[in-house]
């Protein structure tokens, strides 16, 4: 079993989401980290001077909130489904609605869309007022189910 998997497993047995982050040093570098505080699986990306991309603005950088989307999607997958394995990207859209200022940044993720083997998840990242979301993010994950059985979600 993978140490994802592992801390997966442990998470699940203490109902502590944020362990799911410790395994991944991507996750950890960039800050994104899950959290369930609300009763909501929620992913938040605390906010650190190597995130800015236009230093003019100051905002946050695309590509850091194209990888944030693509976390929350991945936490939210594992955290709610019985699944043991990692899902995998097929392709990710990210629209960005506004400039991300020099704040945290927050996310929640939702399945959209349920198949055999691909689960369509939409993602929307936000500052201070949910309302007004900075990007939001159709991704198609690849499932891996087990003796052709529906991923169970």
């Amino acid at each position: 079993m993978s140490p994802l998997l592992e801390r997966l497993a442990e998470a699940r047995r203490a109902g502590d989401v944020a362990r799911l982050a410790d395994a991944i040093p991507y996750a950890r570098w960039m800050q994104i980290a899950p959290e369930n505080g609300t009763g909501e699986l929620l992913t938040r990306m605390r906010y650190h001077d190597t995130l800015i991309g236009n230093t003019f603005l100051p905002a946050i950088h695309g590509g850091t909130l194209g990888a944030m989307l693509e976390m929350a999607a991945i936490f939210h997958l594992l955290w709610e489904t019985e699944s043991e394995t990692v899902p995998k990207i097929v392709n990710i859209t990210v629209d960005y609605l506004r400039s991300a200022r020099p704040l945290d940044v927050i996310a929640s993720a939702k399945v959209t869309k349920q198949g055999r083997r691909m689960v369509n998840v939409f993602a929307e990242a936000w500052q201070e007022d949910r309302s007004k979301p900075v990007a939001t993010a159709n991704a198609h994950f690849l499932v891996k189910s087990t003796d052709d059985a529906p991923p169970s979600l």
